[in-house]
């Protein structure tokens, strides 16, 4: 039987987005995005991580800044007992300065292959699922990959009303989004 998931979006959404943020000194979680994980994962949600890390493409930081950043996300939230079951990026960009990195490629949101990449290894429901970000691409690439709702959260990018309105529901944050989550499954356990 396959598992549901919470698939998130880092910056804006767990960390603090800096424009970028690589480096491991810049790490600072958004006030009560680690409780809202581990709610998350107290209440049976498989926990993904689908980034967009196109500073890589864009030479404004290399994939080792990217994996750093990544060892201490995970070390903070271990810290903490919660286990981030993947965390997968996409480092491409059609125009990117760093050839290597150039392509049109199905990964980068608002293109589904993360999360039917993760929904294939993991075995994950997803219409069952939930995606979480703070940009209307997030939102596109979970209706895209068939994620049964896509959420939106106010602490990372500037939303507009048109973005907001293409997501089935819109919090300040995180932690709100979760409890949304947690009390909607009390209520309806079929969710």
């Amino acid at each position: 039987m396959a598992d549901r998931a919470v698939f998130l979006d880092r910056d804006g959404v767990i960390t603090v987005d800096r424009g970028y943020t690589h480096r491991v000194e810049d790490f600072q979680f958004i006030d009560g995005s680690a409780r809202a994980l581990a709610l998350l994962q107290a209440a049976r949600w498989r926990l993904v991580v689908v980034t967009n890390q196109s500073g890589i493409a864009r030479g404004l930081f290399t994939s080792d800044d990217y994996e750093r950043f990544t060892a201490q996300l995970r070390a903070r939230l271990q810290a903490v007992g919660v286990h981030l079951d993947a965390v997968l990026h996409c480092p491409h960009l059609p125009d990117a300065t760093i050839a290597s990195y150039r392509q049109a490629c199905d990964c980068r949101k608002p293109g589904a292959g993360m999360l039917l990449r993760a929904a294939r290894e993991l075995a994950i429901d997803l219409p069952a699922s939930v995606m979480v970000g703070d940009r209307l691409t997030d939102v596109q690439a979970g209706r895209s990959a068939g994620v049964g709702r896509c959420m939106l959260v106010r602490s990372g990018q500037p939303l507009d009303a048109a973005d907001e309105h293409h997501a089935d529901a819109v919090f300040d944050d995180l932690a709100a989004c979760a409890q949304a989550l947690v009390t909607q499954m009390r209520n309806d356990p079929s969710r």
